[in-house]
């Protein structure tokens, strides 16, 4: 056992990308064919997603790259599009060192409800202004930022964020005016920050596995939150108070209920 643990070796097939050229398309879908509520879907795979308000077309951007596999198509059927990078499948482990992929989209002030599957990549969303009235968000391994800056135009269902071995940034999400919040993830580390006008109240759901996560709630909003399960470590400042498994936070106005499920980490809870 000891010399084939020695002597043991697997070859791991490594596939060589040759890039081309580095190509820009637009993106522009205009408002007036589509202008009553509308479902995006994006599909990414790996590379750099940033999407934020700034057109006055439904939507406008630029998808380049420089792997001709990866031009991005686009579906439209009614008030569902669909946009999806090319035909490029991973059969073995990339050599990413060469590759580019980068999709800059900007949406319009329209309601709108977005959905986003997505693999290894880097995103930035900056979703404040927005009239957006559902948000799913499901990557794998990932690097990503999601704020809204300034309140949302729309009276938001449902905010879902689904997520793999990652960091990931939550800011602002008082702004996004949600009902509920679900937060499914992996092994990571994380921060959802409440900060901005809470509307309404609203219920939160959180589902993390080996991870650090962080949890930014200011002093004044109101807060019940339920610890369900697992072996983690609570820190959190004399704002709250502790009963068992609940922990609360006095205040006025509408009130954030929250559910926390930690396979097992840290859970601190600030300012």
């Amino acid at each position: 056992m000891s010399t084939l643990a020695c002597s043991f070796h697997i070859d791991i097939p490594v596939n060589t990308i040759t890039p081309g050229p580095m190509i820009t398309d637009k993106i522009e879908i205009p408002v007036s064919e589509y202008s009553h509520p509308t479902h995006l879907s994006l599909a990414f795979g790996a590379g750099e997603l940033k999407v934020h308000p700034g057109t006055g077309k439904l939507i406008s951007g630029t998808a380049t790259y420089n792997v001709i596999d990866l031009k991005p198509s686009i579906t439209i059927n009614s008030s569902d599009i669909h946009i999806e990078q090319g035909n490029w499948h991973l059969n073995d482990i990339p050599d990413l060192s060469n590759f580019k992929n980068i999709w800059d989209i900007s949406l319009g002030s329209f309601p709108i409800d977005l959905s986003v599957e997505a693999g290894a990549y880097q995103a930035e969303y900056e979703l404040g202004g927005l009239a957006i009235t559902n948000l799913t968000i499901k990557d794998g391994a990932s690097h990503s930022m999601v704020n809204f800056a300034s309140p949302i135009l729309a009276e938001m269902s449902l905010l879902n964020y689904q997520t793999g071995a990652s960091n990931a940034s939550l800011t602002g999400l008082a702004n996004a005016n949600f009902s509920s919040l679900n937060f499914h993830s992996g092994a990571g580390n994380y921060t959802l920050d409440f900060s901005g006008n809470l509307k309404p109240s609203g219920s939160v759901s959180i589902e993390t596995g080996i991870s650090n996560t962080t949890l930014v709630i200011p002093r004044g909003i109101p807060v019940q939150l339920t610890m369900e399960e697992g072996l983690s470590n609570i820190t959190h400042d004399s704002s709250w108070s502790q009963n068992g498994n609940v922990y609360t936070q006095e205040g006025n106005g509408p009130q954030l209920n929250i559910v926390v499920r930690i396979v097992a980490g840290n859970l601190t809870l600030t300012r």
